[in-house]
């Protein structure tokens, strides 16, 4: 792919290329080995896991590179979404590493966790199908102004939710915890990101009640936002 240079964007580093920051996330084998002592640490979900992780970054560059090159930068990999997200992240590396070692048998629920790759695939499809059919409207920070090329997008996915891209992170990120049995971490992150989500969605709908006024409302109404409980800005005419 060949894009305008974007600011904070590497010189010379395409979309491709610039995939290999995530390479040392990316086992061919599936299956990771940490050694201990004499025997090999083996733990098939937690190699999905860091496939997952490392493919939902990658291809929020990718798409980006896609649907808007001119906002494209090294921040279209979310890699530094936000200190609570990076905690997050922290918070289920040691609770799965704690847990393997405390309780191994927790982490050897094979049916869990592959519940929770399933939601891991669903959710990062979802998001991706939202991106790529918003286009040049998708943009990973919420906008004050109206752009001249600026539409609101209810085709597609938007058809069955107001909001895909957020169902389908908070999908994935429940699922990620759900591929690793992290029961604290699954529980914390459903919890943490439905209220993220919640304000976000309420923030971004004022704006979008901005831009396109009735017509939007009129959306708003028929569509869900596709979160449970969350039924977004609320509007007294």
């Amino acid at each position: 792919l060949s894009a305008p240079k974007a600011a904070g964007s590497l010189p010379g580093r395409s979309p491709f290329a610039s995939g290999a920051l995530f390479s040392p996330l990316n086992p061919v084998s599936g299956t990771p080995m940490l050694e201990r002592g004499r025997g090999t640490w083996r733990h098939e979900g937690c190699a999905r896991y860091m496939c997952s992780l490392s493919l939902f970054h990658y291809s929020e560059y990718l798409v980006t590179a896609i649907n808007n090159p001119r906002s494209l930068s090294l921040d279209s990999f979310l890699l530094n979404h936000s200190f609570e997200y990076n905690l997050a992240a922290l918070s289920s590396w040691v609770e799965f590493t704690l847990e393997k070692l405390l309780f191994p048998e927790l982490k050897q629920i094979t049916w869990l966790s592959t519940v929770g790759l399933l939601m891991v695939i669903f959710g990062d499809c979802l998001r991706k199908a939202a991106m790529l059919t918003a286009g040049s409207n998708f943009n990973h920070i919420v906008q004050n102004e109206k752009s001249d090329t600026h539409t609101l997008v209810t085709s597609g996915v938007y058809g069955w939710f107001r909001h895909p891209s957020y169902v389908g992170w908070f999908y994935w990120s429940i699922g990620t915890q759900v591929l690793l049995c992290n029961p604290i971490c699954m529980v914390g992150y459903a919890l943490v990101s439905w209220r993220f989500f919640r304000e976000r969605i309420e923030e971004e709908e004022i704006t979008l009640i901005h831009f396109f006024g009735e017509e939007y409302l009129e959306y708003k109404r028929k569509v869900p936002s596709g979160l449970p409980f969350i039924r977004g800005v609320r509007v007294e005419l």
